[in-house]
């Protein structure tokens, strides 16, 4: 077992979205994981063939059976982190609450993942991604003017969940050196969000931001920091925020940065907008790839899921492996040492629980 998690003992509860991507990742980067799935959970939740749930053993366990509570407890007392995202109670009512292990497992790091929190008047009520980030303010900002459009499940599910929730684990396991004792944390995507909108905040406090869509510097308003469709239908992405970095998009584009309106003057950017999207629409993607590649112009190529991996950089850095659509991404960050599993579909293993048991208390 390779990573700089080596030898870091992981039980996952089985659920769906950040929780299991967060096991991922530590998975990834060297940890041992047990998934403990319920039998009667749908095929897709324990196949042997999700990328996601890739990297750890598998094992059934129906917590309505006292039995099979009993093992998935003796597991639990073993381990280093539990990570669970049922809502606020289930756990306790099931028996392995934070509580549970206070005496047989004191530093044990309990990681709870849920949308709303463990706490609040929401939190026992149920949502999704999209529920998270428009309570946040963030679904609000994204999107054409007419409507706000969810941004994929990546900021509440991923960016806000499973990314804060390894954030909070690392950092339990951090203090438990010095205290020698584990604790709760409480991951919750709409706190998760709201973090990541910190930034945004920023620039509102400083007059820098207005409420809405299409009006500001990041949303897709500014000529500076948007798409632009080319002549074959497909798209180049631009983000040349500094002006030197503008004035090679405009140079790439064969255009006069004197004949054209301020780049800084909100009034004219639809204008602005206007001629550099003209100029784009001259030839196709490739033409722009060509023209803009390896210069600071800040001007890439908008390139499909199955287009990415295929791409020089991508493919040097070895960030996506595999091919057609049983493409796999790379364990990330990357470490000097201690490199972790570079995944390429491997595949997760089942097993009974009472082997899980034996292997981590032998």
């Amino acid at each position: 077992m390779s990573g700089p998690l080596s030898g870091l003992r992981v039980v996952e509860l089985a659920g769906i979205g950040p929780g299991p991507h967060a096991a991922m990742m530590l998975s990834d980067l060297g940890a041992d994981v047990v998934r403990v799935v319920r039998p009667t959970t749908p095929e897709m939740d324990y196949t042997t063939t999700s990328h996601v749930l890739r990297g750890r053993t598998t094992v059934l366990a129906d917590l309505k059976r006292s039995e099979d509570v009993e093992r998935v407890y003796e597991l639990v007392t073993v381990a280093d982190v539990l990570i669970e995202g049922f809502r606020p109670g289930v756990a306790e009512r099931l028996g392995l609450g934070p509580d549970e292990f206070t005496t047989s497992n004191p530093q044990l790091v309990y990681a709870r993942m849920t949308g709303w929190g463990q706490s609040g008047p929401l939190a026992n009520t149920a949502g999704h991604d999209i529920n998270y980030i428009s309570l946040t303010g963030v679904l609000d900002a994204i999107g054409p003017t007419e409507t706000p459009l969810p941004p994929l499940n990546f900021v509440g599910d991923y960016g806000g969940g499973s990314m804060f929730l390894v954030t909070g684990i690392l950092a339990a396991l951090h203090e438990r050196h010095s205290s020698r004792l584990g604790q709760v944390v409480d991951a919750a995507m709409i706190d998760g969000v709201s973090a990541l909108a910190q930034p945004i905040h920023e620039l509102r406090a400083i007059g820098a931001w207005e409420d809405g869509r299409s009006q500001n510097i990041l949303d897709g308003a500014a000529p500076f920091y948007r798409t632009y469709e080319c002549s074959d239908g497909r798209f180049m992405a631009v983000g040349a925020v500094e002006p030197q970095f503008w004035t090679l998009v405009l140079s790439g584009l064969g255009l006069k940065e004197a004949s054209l309106p301020a780049r800084d003057d909100r009034a004219t950017w639809p204008d602005l907008c206007g001629a550099v999207g003209a100029a784009f629409l001259q030839h196709d993607r490739d033409h722009w790839v060509k023209i803009f590649d390896r210069t600071d112009a800040c001007v890439t190529p908008v390139l499909t899921f199955s287009e990415a991996p295929s791409h020089p950089h991508v493919a040097a850095r070895g960030a996506l492996v595999g091919a057609g659509n049983d493409i796999v991404a790379a364990s990330a960050p990357r470490f000097s040492r201690t490199p972790g599993r570079i995944a390429e579909g491997t595949p997760s293993t089942m097993t009974a629980l009472d082997t899980a048991v034996k292997h981590w208390t032998s």
